[in-house]
């Protein structure tokens, strides 16, 4: 089954949904090296004139690396066969196993050269905008610090969506 192009603003899924209980991969890297993790907190909305997503990472994932390198990243969201791929992603180390290979997943080049999986049900490519780490002072509800018991604060991405892939 192949991916339909549409214009990012003509998607039309509930974010909170499909970001929050069906979780997404978030991709990141080059044809020849590439990481994946998964993601369960993030947004998609409209900004500085764009459609764009925001996404959290925390500094020692190693998909970090390739987010940084990288002017542009994926989202995959799938069909909820793959429900036990996010757990594995979510837990295993890319700098210790290919977690694409291991979950059997079909890497593709983008058209902007960021690498998504064809056994996704949707792509979004988005191109980094903005990043910022977390600060403590940021925090208005201080009890959302007991997400951070090392201190470890996500770094937050705010991209631009730039195409929208789904399967029809």
């Amino acid at each position: 089954m192949e991916f339909t192009h549409i214009p990012p603003l003509d998607f039309n899924e509930n974010a909170s949904r499909i970001i929050g209980q069906e979780y997404m991969l978030v991709t990141a890297g080059n044809e020849q090296k590439h990481n994946c993790l998964t993601a369960s907190w993030g947004g998609l909305g409209f900004m500085w004139g764009k459609p764009t997503s925001c996404i959290v990472i925390r500094p020692q994932r190693y998909t970090k690396e390739f987010l940084d390198r990288e002017e542009y990243f994926t989202l995959c969201f799938f069909d909820e066969s793959y429900k036990p791929m996010f757990a594995f992603c979510g837990s295993k180390s890319g700098r210790d196993v290919n977690k694409a290979q291991e979950c059997k997943l079909t890497p593709f080049v983008t058209k902007n050269g960021s690498i998504a999986y064809k056994e996704a049900r949707l792509v979004l490519e988005c191109k980094k905008m903005y990043a910022a780490p977390f600060v403590q002072e940021g925090f208005i509800d201080k009890s959302l610090l007991s997400n951070y018991t090392a201190g470890d604060y996500h770094t937050q991405y705010i991209a631009e969506i730039t195409d929208c892939l789904i399967k029809q």
